[in-house]
């Protein structure tokens, strides 16, 4: 069965959280919360995909910019669907949106420990930068939807 790519939406929630969840090194956070999602694509519309075969959501990727940089989130490919391109395809799409919103540079944030992550990302041309560290500040329940 083939492969069909597509625009985000909210329904798409229930399934693309079950493949984070079974996705090793995706972690999830308060944001990542049904409404947060909704918010998220309700304010970077045309940005985030999924790829579908048949009815099953197989892999995702979450984007979105804040006018100046990009953002890629939680991108998770099923496994049976690794290594044929899934991942690279629907970065490329975001990536393709972001310079349409005329985005000129992309952020993700990799858990150091994420092998797999950093390698598959260098693989497909990002730079892994080391002349930066990320602080973060919590402003409300930031725990990881239930």
């Amino acid at each position: 069965m083939a492969l069909v790519t597509r625009e985000m939406r909210p329904d798409d929630y229930d399934a693309a959280l079950a493949l984070w969840r079974s996705s090793p090194g995706v972690q999830l956070a308060g944001g990542d919360t049904r409404d947060g999602i909704r918010g998220f694509l309700e304010r970077n519309p045309g940005h985030s995909f999924v790829a579908c075969e048949g009815d099953r959501l197989v892999a995702v990727a979450l984007c979105g910019h804040d006018g100046r940089r990009g953002y890629l989130h939680h991108l998770a490919v099923a496994d049976e669907h690794r290594e044929r391109g899934v991942g690279r395809s629907l970065v490329e799409r975001c990536l393709a949106e972001l310079r349409r919103a005329g985005i000129a540079k992309c952020h993700v944030f990799v858990a150091r420990e994420n092998k797999e992550a950093l390698a598959f990302w260098g693989a497909v041309g990002w730079i892994l930068r080391d002349d930066l560290e990320m602080l973060s500040f919590v402003l409300g329940d930031d725990s990881p939807p239930e």
